[in-house]
């Protein structure tokens, strides 16, 4: 926080609401980047390798999403003040081109002394989470690796964290996750607004677009295509095991928009980076990693993305929410987070409707995560020691949600019914009904972390089951109680 704060003095006054603010707005209008794919368009996956891994992800339902780099020094939206559009606000006074040349200074800064990444994969294991993804580059061409391509990295001599024997940031993030036994997936933004190829200083920046139409310039192109193949080949050879490639900059495809006007968020010209290309390079130096080209439908978005949202129902192909925990991806020192209610609720409903839940926290700039965050990670910690069963490879089964039941099923055929506490509820009600689901015959039905069979009996509304004193005392204070069905009729 000190060292925020440090910056903050250095550079300009922000506010007190500033990087909340900006970070809400982040949050909502990045998601808005151009018209989202439907079901119709997805692709699915034919390549074995890939399968396989994108079985792995779908059991492991709970990942960790982690927006680190110099924009967290002063704790404001990731990159998006660089971004000339209307909707980002800069400080007042400070003109656009004087606050791109103060941001980009900010990787002198940048010296997180309490960077320990065991702590994170250690809080993140105890959550219940199974997977990682980790921002090594985002839209500000700020590299969080020790890239060969560009000097504009964490590993830079001109960077303070440079010297520290962990400068390689996301080596080692991926190293003390997968330690724990974590999926590792790279962040990693096809866009890059620092690249005088993506962003040519020949001319202005109207969007967060490239900024030159490049059927007229198609050797700046190709030189940027290059650039970013280079980087992909680095991130898939230098840092081991690598399961999802997770890209980001969606506007970055191979569409043309003849129609585009003026300062939207389009531009007529395509924007491919060749996706054939760099599949063939991740996909040859791992086989079977996951893509996960956001909000670009076809071959090499193997899954989706709804950011910020839950859907209404299941949806036809592979698929994970990614949500903060709080307003913001990045760090923001006003931050409110979601409660530990809300978050588990969350992640249960996604669950339920066959999805993943992939939770974003923002690192502080001193390194640590921020003490909020790690309370609820511990809360959903708690929850998951005792539930994590009825989460981690299990499947949606219609009809997903009955009341305040959401339904799981395990590989091995039995039913979770899950019921969500109401806000002051403590403990489950003495006697619940299910009406959509049938045990069979012989069913043994039992609550999560009480002991002892329940009996139940089918009664004129449904399948009618007591919950004796013992056991709802038990289960006191739980943000809500998972009821396992051994086997349910067809």
């Amino acid at each position: 926080m000190l060292q925020g704060v440090g910056a903050l003095a250095l550079l300009s006054p922000l506010g007190e609401g500033f990087g909340h603010d900006q970070a809400k707005a982040g949050a909502q209008v990045a998601q808005q980047e151009h018209a989202k794919p439907t079901g119709d368009d997805y692709v699915p996956i034919t390549d074995p390798l890939v399968k396989e891994k994108l079985a792995q992800w779908s059991d492991w339902k709970f990942g960790l999403i982690l927006h680190w780099g110099i924009y967290s020094v002063l704790g404001i939206v990731e990159s998006w003040t660089l971004c000339s559009e209307d909707w980002i606000k800069r400080p007042g006074g400070v003109g656009y081109v004087e606050w791109k040349q103060r941001y980009e200074q900010l990787r002198t800064q940048f010296n997180p002394a309490k960077f320990d990444p065991a702590k994170w994969a250690e809080a993140a294991h105890s959550a219940g989470m199974r997977y990682l993804v980790f921002t090594t580059k985002h839209h500000d061409g700020f590299c969080m690796f020790d890239t060969a391509q560009t000097d504009y990295r964490v590993t830079a001599p001109d960077v303070p964290y440079h010297a520290s024997p962990r400068a390689n940031i996301a080596k080692a993030v991926f190293d003390a996750f997968r330690q724990r036994g974590f999926g590792i997936g790279a962040y990693f933004s096809k866009a890059d607004w620092h690249h005088p190829d993506y962003w040519s200083p020949l001319w202005a920046t109207p969007t967060r677009n490239n900024n030159y139409d490049v059927g007229k310039y198609p050797q700046l192109w190709k030189r940027f295509v290059d650039f970013t193949h280079a980087q992909i080949n680095e991130l898939t050879t230098q840092y081991g095991r690598i399961d999802l490639m997770w890209l980001d900059a969606g506007w970055v495809n191979a569409n043309s928009h003849p129609d585009a006007k003026a300062y939207s968020m389009d531009v007529p010209w395509a924007q491919d980076i060749d996706m054939p290309g760099l599949a063939t390079i991740a996909r040859r130096n791992q086989p079977g990693i996951v893509l996960v080209d956001r909000d670009v439908s076809g071959p090499y978005e193997n899954y989706r993305t709804p950011e910020q949202t839950v859907p209404d129902k299941p949806l036809p192909y592979p698929w994970e929410t990614c949500m903060t925990a709080g307003g913001s991806w990045s760090w923001s020192p006003h931050d409110k987070y979601k409660s530990p209610r809300e978050l588990v609720h969350t992640l249960v409903g996604i669950v339920a409707k066959g999805g993943n839940l992939l939770l974003g926290v923002g690192p502080q700039p001193d390194g640590q995560l921020p003490a909020e965050a790690l309370d609820r990670l511990k809360a959903i910690g708690s929850w998951m020691q005792v539930n994590g069963s009825a989460i981690h490879g299990s499947r949606a089964i219609a009809p997903y949600g009955e009341g305040q039941f959401r339904f799981t099923q395990g590989k091995d055929g039995s039913v979770n019914a899950i019921w969500l506490a109401d806000e002051g509820e403590h403990e489950p009600p003495a006697n619940i009904t299910l009406r959509s689901l049938q045990p069979a015959q012989g069913a043994r039905l039992q609550v999560l972390g009480a002991d002892g069979e329940l009996t139940w009996k089918q009664g004129s509304d449904g399948v009618e089951v007591a919950l004796p004193p013992a056991v709802r005392r038990q289960l006191a204070g739980s943000l809500a109680w998972t009821l396992r069905i051994s086997a349910v009729q067809a």
